[in-house]
């Protein structure tokens, strides 16, 4: 067996660096935003006053005494991080805590009249509810019409695509592949494998992104499998608690449901299929406390790691599940895949659109052509995408 591949993780500290952007830049944004959406009261404003002087100039602070997490988050870093910059620890970790921290300041694990309140609902519900949001799910009633496999691969597009979803219906992955651009936007394309694996048998783990209409396609993409039969059963693995502005929670999924159900046409039907299956068992909704973890996939515990290995195939979602997956790393682009997530306990599938550094399993002309066109930039737009599979492999057995 090679060896496993290594690569320094990734901080926050390197000037003019995407995450020292995020950890800058983006995070105290957020904070404004989450200010001004909900009428918080003073405990509240100060509060989060004191998370933006913190996360922004000051040190990492354990969990107060009393927070229902404290013992775990202890052992996933705080100990190990606290009086410690937010820029000198790994980035997964420092972007992880500021949304937990996030919460404590607008009182969302109580006790009080905050307590429950998803600090970033305005901002899911405004994207759901948006008009392109309507023109997406009428894109379905033309895609019905086509055979299909026409339907999976588009299906499959959309839920690749997430906000872009309305791509994803109109073109097949071999219509998006031909077109004549210097770099294609997939750069990376296991589809065939992927849908290989998929025979009829077994289960499905999907974890989830983002919420809105992000959520929607992938939950369209679970109706189609299940209704075609491709697999007997899914699970939707979604985050126990708000996290990271827009990841999906139960209550999304909800409202993703009545969404679809309270469409016209297609739409309507894909929503009623999937409120079925939920009812009868075949679609279950999992929300692991490790799914807002702060750590990659490789420090899973066993209880998941159990579930994954007996899944026929598990699809990660987005771009913070790929971070998790492979480990948050400067690695090589040309890195294999299949090595980077030989850890994980069964066949895997990465569903990413490109918004963070980490990249593996590139060709090496694939590589020079998105370089040559576009510096480095290609890793951070949004612009890009992939499909990434790795089959069965001795770490299933566990």
């Amino acid at each position: 067996m090679p060896d496993t591949p290594t690569a320094p993780v990734i901080l926050g500290n390197e000037p003019d660096s995407f995450p020292r952007s995020v950890l800058a830049e983006r995070h105290p944004a957020i904070i404004h935003q989450v200010r001004d959406a909900f009428p918080y009261g003073p405990e509240q404003h100060r509060a989060l006053d004191a998370l933006l002087e913190n996360c922004t100039e000051g040190t990492i602070e354990p969990l107060l005494p009393g927070a229902p997490d404290r013992d775990q988050w202890a052992a996933w870093g705080t100990d190990k991080y606290a009086g410690q910059s937010w820029y000198d620890v790994p980035w997964l970790w420092s972007e992880s805590y500021f949304y937990r921290q996030l919460l404590d300041a607008v009182g969302y694990f109580g006790p009080g009249a905050w307590q429950g309140i998803d600090p970033f609902r305005p901002f899911k519900r405004a994207e759901l509810d948006a008009p392109e949001t309507d023109e997406e799910l009428a894109a379905l009633d033309e895609l019905e019409t086509k055979p299909p496999e026409e339907r999976a691969n588009s299906l499959l597009h959309g839920s690749l695509w997430g906000n872009r979803a309305d791509l994803g219906f109109r073109f097949s992955a071999a219509g998006t592949a031909e077109a004549p651009t210097p770099v294609p936007a997939l750069v990376a394309d296991d589809s065939e494998r992927l849908w290989s694996l998929l025979s009829g048998t077994g289960t499905l783990c999907l974890v989830a992104d983002n919420a809105g209409r992000e959520l929607i396609p992938d939950l369209l993409l679970l109706a189609h499998l299940l209704d075609q039969r491709r697999v007997e059963r899914a699970v939707l693995h979604i985050k126990p608690h708000p996290y990271y502005v827009s990841d999906a929670t139960t209550a999304d999924v909800v409202d993703a449901l009545h969404r679809l159900v309270g469409a016209p046409d297609a739409a309507a039907t894909y929503g009623r299929g999937l409120w079925s299956a939920l009812a009868d068992g075949r679609l279950t909704v999992r929300a692991h406390p490790f799914s807002c973890a702060p750590l990659p996939y490789a420090d899973m515990p066993a209880d998941l790691r159990a579930e994954f290995a007996a899944a026929t195939l598990t699809i990660m979602k987005g771009d913070l599940n790929y971070r998790r997956l492979v480990g948050d790393c400067l690695w090589a682009p040309t890195t294999s895949f299949a090595d980077v997530t030989a850890c994980f306990p069964g066949p895997v599938a990465a569903l990413r659109t490109l918004k963070s550094d980490v990249i593996t399993g590139l060709d090496a002309g694939t590589e020079t052509a998105l370089v040559a066109a576009e510096g480095q930039l290609w890793r951070t737009g949004g612009t890009h995408a992939l499909i990434q599979v790795r089959g069965v492999s001795s770490a299933r057995v566990v």
